[in-house]
């Protein structure tokens, strides 16, 4: 690990002459790993993960390093569908984000009219709704959902100011509950959820900008999904007020993942350790590479993350991105090289691997070669 490390780091344009060493010995090299997208990466380290514990490596003795918070989204999602313990370093967990939990209110509460948490928050989104208010329409929903109680939402007594936006609102909700009029199909129902959202997201938070590309995020991810139940249950999501927004302290006797970002894993160390992200975009970070200076940071960065594994290392080089309102060319897949910080010349210090394995061709068999041919002798004596 620290060879192909200190060699990471020698190709910078700046640098003191000195190297990591290691009275420990290991034949094992770091192992680079080619996966098709984020979806796949996502799957190969949790099996990792699980594998590795299986084998006596506690879950708290490994960790997931990235360059930014965002790049564990689809590794969150996975470990929360599996029931994986996990604590996140350097950013809230996905799903405990504020505005993560309402577009998930919404939802919840379109295709189930009595989920009086997820509806109680879901009406506050909208301008001069308050809780008092709130409060008085959902006792009125509850006393005679399901229908057509959503469907006849925008009758109910909201202030005057608050009457326009709140009748855009219920014709979401609406549009996209099970009984729906309009009978939204899905995705599209979250697709319309999202885009309302969007459009409330400057007045509900200040790093508005951040937080839509969550939600952007999170609506490529509802489409993957049959059904907005299989959504909802798969993931096993808590309800929306269940947990604060901020992720508590775990306890000391408790055994998790450690999630964390490259910059708060810094004096760190762990048994095993993979990388997200490995591809240029990303690791450097494409908000980074505006000056040499800046690149060689970045690269320093590759370097800090490899140097927290002792035992093993993975990298993990997703081959395809999915990307969204690409001036001109509209949501598409965008395909990524591997990091410019592993170039060729240090491919002998990885092991190379490719997941998931490509399919073992099937054995040979003589006696279908000869049918084969037979056939084709007798194809040719019907024209002679």
């Amino acid at each position: 690990i620290l060879a192909a490390a200190n060699q990471v780091i020698a190709l910078a344009a700046e640098r003191f002459s000195k190297d990591l060493w290691s009275e420990r010995q290991s034949s094992q090299k770091p192992t680079l790993v080619s996966v098709r997208d984020d979806a796949d990466q996502a799957n190969y380290v949790v099996g990792q993960v699980l594998a590795r514990r299986e084998a006596g490596v506690r879950l708290k003795a490994q960790a997931v390093l990235f360059r930014t918070a965002q790049h564990s989204v689809r590794l969150e999602l996975e470990l929360t569908r599996r029931n994986i313990p996990f604590v996140k370093f350097g950013g809230l967990k996905f799903l405990e984000a504020a505005h993560v939990k309402d577009l998930l209110a919404v939802l919840r509460w379109a295709r189930n009219p009595r989920d009086q948490i997820a509806g109680f928050r879901a009406m506050q989104l909208v301008a001069g709704i308050g809780p008092k208010t709130a409060s008085r329409v959902l006792r009125n929903v509850v006393e005679t959902a399901p229908a057509p109680a959503l469907a006849l939402l925008g009758e109910q007594p909201v202030p005057e100011g608050a009457r326009a936006a709140w009748l855009e609102f219920a014709t979401l909700v609406d549009c996209c509950g099970v009984a729906g009029a309009a009978g939204a199909a899905w995705p599209t129902a979250f697709d319309q959820i999202c885009r309302w959202y969007e459009m409330q997201i400057d007045r509900l938070h200040e790093d508005a900008e951040i937080r839509q590309a969550d939600v952007e995020q999170l609506g490529r991810i509802a489409s993957t999904y049959a059904s907005a139940e299989s959504f909802l249950t798969e993931l096993t999501l808590d309800p929306p007020d269940a947990s604060s927004d901020q992720a508590g302290a775990p306890l000391l006797d408790e055994d998790y993942l450690i999630l964390s970002t490259i910059h708060s894993a810094k004096g760190q160390e762990w048994t095993a350790v993979s990388i997200l992200n490995a591809v240029d975009g990303c690791i450097p970070s494409d908000m980074a590479t505006g000056s040499a200076a800046a690149i060689e940071e970045e690269r320093r960065l590759l370097y800090v993350a490899m140097t927290r594994a002792r035992e093993q290392l993975e990298i993990i080089v997703p081959q395809r991105f999915y990307v969204t309102h690409q001036a001109g060319f509209g949501d598409r897949h965008l395909y990524a090289s591997r990091s410019r910080f592993i170039s060729n010349a240090l491919l002998p210090h990885f092991e190379q691997v490719s997941w998931p394995p490509a399919p073992e061709a099937p054995a040979a068999n003589p006696e279908a070669k000869q049918q084969a041919l037979d056939l084709a002798a007798r194809m040719r004596a019907m024209w002679q």
